[in-house]
């Protein structure tokens, strides 16, 4: 039943969701595979005059539209606890919009980004109803950010592309690589590009057969050797997360200390001493102005947690970090830590909620593990690596977090939506295979949870 992350056809419109509903039709689901290639590889930037249509507006609007147009097909989804949490946050950005510090920037500069990416979350959650779908999903996502990567890193060696640079000090600079010319993510978001990538293929791919493994070991070289040339300190912190996880999950921990040992001294060796310095700067033996910029990072930590307590109950607005810095800090540049920026932007309350939509996500990953780890069948492999994968990447985006801002930004609404979505296409399959009786089907995963913790 369940095979590699490839597939051979598209969902059929009229299968059966979890909750027992049709599936959206299988156009809309194309569409929003396009979508996704519009968005990551940016091809308003690519294709002469193809921007001129503002084709992602224009796609969003497309989906959005069929999704109502078949809503009877998805009743209920809003009951859910993550679905939920994203619609109460919503609501309550809406209504304490004439609270704010600055509405008039929210509505004029702001809202638009928070839509854009907040849409992620609903098109991921409804459109991906089946392991067919799932799997188209995870192939196109995954491919658009192999693509990311590689394309910079083909330029840097072909043409000595670097994209971005950093200051040393004296007047000197180091190198950096970022995306691509027709990309616009810098270094760090090159690295974020990076390690979100690292974990999906190495329970993806090097869980199947010899020619995946063989794709795996092509690959994964490559990237590594990118995220060198990114110099990300916190895409590097974010890896040691990624690597703490494979680590726990393997019963083979002897042979990848030996990996991990080759691959660290073959790292090492291949770096610039520029490059060797930046990371040396993480535990403060850098030579250069980069172990100032690790104590100015951590100290406009506490400077924006400080700033957010200056509104703490609704905050400034969305989207207003550099305008609240600006005003109060005297200093204009956006947040480089998604908790403080919820603090500053939504105050303490808005916080909690986006804290319990996180905290939901995380959720439903456990109950998958619950239920997926009690099954000895070879065919619920696919998911259970998956679900590995899943849970490797929500902590790392946790601790990524504390570097990267992340409110009005895709990956945690994409992230949420695509955890909804593989929950309940795990408890469809687990259900239809048998394992768990006597369960209400809404939520078959959770009430099963429920009695195992009973017990």
């Amino acid at each position: 039943m369940i095979s590699g992350i490839g597939a051979s056809a598209l969902g059929v419109s009229n299968q059966k969701t979890a909750g027992g509903s049709r599936s959206i039709n299988t156009i809309t689901f194309v569409i929003f595979l396009y979508f996704l290639i519009d968005f990551f590889l940016h091809l308003s930037a690519r294709i002469p005059g193809y921007g001129v249509i503002r084709p992602t507006l224009l796609l969003v609007l497309i989906i959005s539209l069929s999704l109502f147009f078949q809503r009877e097909k998805v009743s209920g989804w809003s009951k859910d606890p993550v679905s939920s949490s994203v619609l109460v946050l919503i609501f309550y950005i809406f209504i304490s919009l004439p609270l704010v510090e600055w509405p008039g920037s929210v509505i004029r500069n702001n809202l638009s980004e928070f839509v854009k990416a907040v849409v992620f979350f609903f098109f991921a959650a409804l459109l991906i109803d089946s392991e067919r779908r799932l799997k188209f999903f995870l192939f196109v996502f995954l491919a658009c950010q192999v693509i990311r990567v590689f394309e910079p890193l083909f330029l840097n060696i072909t043409e000595g592309y670097w994209g971005s640079r950093t200051h040393l000090g004296h007047g000197e600079f180091s190198q950096r690589l970022a995306g691509a010319p027709s990309d616009v993510i810098n270094p760090n978001e090159l690295g974020f590009v990076i390690v979100t990538l690292i974990p999906f293929l190495h329970y993806l791919l090097w869980s199947n057969g010899f020619k995946y493994k063989l794709i795996y070991l092509v690959i994964m070289p490559p990237i590594l050797y990118a995220l060198i040339l990114t110099q990300s300190r916190g895409a590097f912190l974010a890896l040691l997360v990624i690597a703490f996880f494979i680590f726990k999950e393997s019963n083979q921990k002897f042979r990848l200390i030996l990996v991990a040992v080759v691959v660290s001294v073959l790292g090492w060796s291949s770096m610039s001493s520029d490059q060797k310095d930046r990371y040396l700067s993480l535990i403060g033996k850098s030579e250069t102005s980069n172990a100032a910029t690790v104590d100015g990072r951590l100290d406009g930590i506490v400077r924006e947690f400080s700033l957010g307590l200056e509104r703490p109950i609704v905050g400034h607005g969305l989207g207003t970090t550099p305008e609240a810095k600006t005003h109060i800090l005297g200093r204009r540049q956006a947040s480089h830590n998604l908790y403080a920026e919820l603090l500053i932007e939504l105050g303490i309350v808005g916080t909690i909620i986006f804290l319990l939509f996180l905290a939901r996500i995380y959720k439903k990953l456990s109950f998958n593990r619950l239920n997926i780890e009690s099954l000895s069948s070879d065919e619920f492999q696919f998911y259970r690596m998956l679900n590995k994968s899943m849970i490797a990447v929500f902590w790392m985006y946790v601790v990524y977090s504390l570097n990267y801002w992340g409110l009005s930004q895709y990956y945690w609404y994409l992230f949420g939506g695509l955890s909804l979505a593989f929950h309940n296409i795990l408890s469809k399959n687990i259900v239809n295979e048998g394992p768990v009786a006597a369960v209400e089907p809404k939520y078959p995963l959770a009430q099963r949870f429920s009695r195992q913790v009973g017990k």
